[in-house]
């Protein structure tokens, strides 16, 4: 195989363990009809690319992936390419650029529950977002999922701009009910947030990864009972 995205060409072995990992279902790229895709205004042209490359690359992994594959997926020429992102620095940005929006709503709505007394509700609503989030965008989640098992830097940039938010939330949450006396002060409220965020995304995982889960229909209220064995966790004892 040839990799050949925005650097030297060189081979590499097949990534094909990560198909037992991550079944895929057979989808369309991009919505966009690709051979039209040259006629598009530059910023259009710009989205159509980063779109076509979030699927590309969540279908074949950044190793699998060339910058042949993803022109010819958009109809155009690899000089095309370089004329919208000159080094593959530029198009990892514009992945992460692109859920920019998104990162700007769910960050605004965890400020309006900053200073929430219910802490059910809290790590409910927390628990949607973050759910929300997968069910919302397996493409995006299948690529990270490469970035990680490939250690490519995609996924220390998701982590940098987008997980920190919902962490932080949880660490600041944890600091108050600590200050409280609601919530235990002998566990590291980094430790309690990452906690909470890995027992709910493998569940979100689990959900975009498997054909038959072991997991209960009924989103709601695996939710609901996992927040309540979390919270029995690290409630303070009276």
């Amino acid at each position: 195989m040839e990799c050949r995205l925005f650097g030297k060409a060189r081979s590499l072995p097949t990534p094909s363990y990560l198909t037992l990992l991550i079944p895929l279902a057979s989808t369309n790229l991009v919505g966009t009809n690709m051979s039209v895709v040259h006629k598009l205004p530059a910023q259009e042209r710009r989205a159509a690319i980063v779109d076509a490359a979030i699927n590309l690359f969540a279908d074949k992994g950044f190793r699998g992936t060339t910058t042949r594959e993803l022109a010819a997926v958009l109809g155009v020429s690899e000089p095309v390419l370089y004329q919208h992102f000159a080094t593959k620095n530029e198009l990892y940005a514009a992945i992460i650029e692109s859920k920019s929006a998104e990162i700007q709503r769910v960050t605004a709505e965890v400020e309006s529950y900053r200073d929430t007394a219910d802490d059910a509700a809290f790590f409910i609503f927390l628990a949607r977002l973050i759910l929300d989030f997968h069910d919302q965008n397996p493409s995006y989640l299948r690529l990270l999922l490469f970035s990680g098992l490939e250690r490519h830097e995609l996924a220390d940039r998701f982590r940098q701009r987008e997980s920190k938010v919902f962490v932080q939330a949880v660490i600041e949450h944890v600091h108050r009910r600590v200050e409280q006396g609601i919530f235990r002060a002998d566990l590291d409220p980094a430790v309690v947030a990452l906690s909470f965020m890995g027992m709910v995304a493998n569940y979100g995982l689990d959900r975009i990864m498997t054909q038959a889960s072991d997991w209960p229909l009924d989103r709601a209220a695996v939710v609901q009972s996992m927040v309540s064995i979390f919270l029995e966790g690290i409630r303070r004892r009276a």
